[in-house]
């Protein structure tokens, strides 16, 4: 049974049962139902169509669950005839489903989940594990998120692509975890949807995450802990995905329509171009950070450029774009701890990551900053 063809046609079969007039939550149950009777059927048989093949089944599914349902039998009249079998229609409104899954009703996180279950076609159990939450909470999530979106099934209406992209960034930030590598699943999806839209911020998160993502190998050390940018073993980066960041990337900024996203891929492009971390051309970074902080104007932004300016014009320059900033931000201290040791303030370097330590919102994190306390007390008492 070939999983990843299965996943591929679910969304495009869901959206069929959509615009035929099923509403959302019933759809994507029909679409299931099919999708097991696949797996139980094709190993055998084979269809000539797959598409056609499920559309039929997921519709007859989804007629026979609406014609069982005394409280839903107006909706027949609706729905219709069944079709007659035969080839899937060409339309893909793959493109579509992604804005109804990025529902400004729904929570990031429920967006997230129906984006995976909906268009990434992973089952229930896979999206928790990858969560690290029983399945009985996602499934009350997913459930959740189909019943909001079921009042608003059409798929002819514009969707907001901004905010489909924030979806997709958060599924990417997500990391990996389970048997579910959700990081490469939203470059799967990202891809897929630079494909089917011609955007330039589509293109842009596409080039962000290969860039980003081309790091992975060298962001741990072999026990599992932190191994900071400036630290990495820059042979063990993906170069393939470096170079077709780069080239997305390149394709995008030439388009002269700058968004959020293409400035951050600049910026991950300056860290991935340079040979060694002294190579680094802070002062571009430097550039595209104001770019950045002009299209956003995001506190955590002005957060990264201040270490930025640490690094292109001094740390005490840092610590001053640092003043200016709420010393309530996520790593801020962390920050400023940085800035400190590279201005030679060891005793308050230490005090600061000892208590970003304790702010840390991971064990990854709060292990390398323990260890970055230590080393600078052991340093200071010799």
């Amino acid at each position: 049974m070939d999983e990843a063809l299965l996943r591929s046609l679910t969304p495009s079969v869901l959206a069929v049962l959509v615009r035929r007039g099923a509403d959302f939550a019933a759809a994507e149950d029909a679409v299931q139902d099919a999708l097991l009777e696949a797996i139980r059927v094709w190993p055998a048989d084979p269809p000539r169509d797959p598409k056609g093949w499920l559309v039929t089944v997921a519709w007859r599914r989804f007629l026979d669950a609406t014609r069982a349902d005394a409280a839903r039998r107006r909706r027949e009249d609706l729905t219709g005839e069944e079709p007659a079998p035969g080839p899937a229609p060409s339309v893909d409104d793959t493109l579509q489903l992604y804005f109804l899954c990025a529902h400004p009703s729904l929570t990031p996180s429920s967006a997230v989940a129906l984006t995976l279950r909906a268009v990434g076609g992973l089952t229930t159990r896979q999206i928790a594990r990858a969560y690290l939450v029983p399945e009985a909470t996602m499934a009350q999530r997913i459930s959740r998120a189909k019943r909001t979106v079921s009042g608003c099934g059409r798929l002819d209406r514009p969707g907001d692509v901004a905010t489909v992209l924030r979806v997709l960034y958060l599924v990417f930030n997500e990391g990996y975890s389970g048997d579910v590598d959700l990081a490469a699943e939203a470059i799967r999806l990202t891809r897929q949807l630079a494909a089917a839209i011609d955007h330039p911020e589509v293109a842009g998160l596409l080039a962000l995450m290969l860039l980003h993502h081309a790091r992975r190998a060298a962001r741990t050390a072999p026990d599992g802990s932190l191994v900071p940018l400036a630290e990495q073993d820059r042979g063990r980066w993906d170069t393939a995905s470096i170079a077709e960041g780069v080239e997305i990337l390149q394709a995008a900024l030439a388009r002269d329509r700058l968004g959020e996203f293409q400035a951050q891929a600049a910026i991950a492009a300056l860290h991935a171009d340079a040979p060694a971390a002294g190579e680094t051309d802070w002062v571009q970074i430097v550039e595209w950070y104001d770019e950045l902080a002009r299209l956003t104007d995001n506190p955590v932004v002005r957060l990264n450029r201040a270490v930025a300016v640490g690094e292109a014009d001094g740390p005490r320059a840092g610590l001053a774009e640092l003043a200016a900033l709420d010393d309530s931000l996520p790593r801020y201290t962390a920050v400023a701890a940085y800035l400190h040791e590279r201005d030679g303030d060891l005793e308050t370097a230490a005090r600061l990551y000892a208590e970003a330590a304790h702010q840390a919102p991971d064990l990854a994190e709060r292990d390398h900053l323990t260890r970055q306390a230590a080393r600078l007390n052991s340093g200071r008492h010799r």
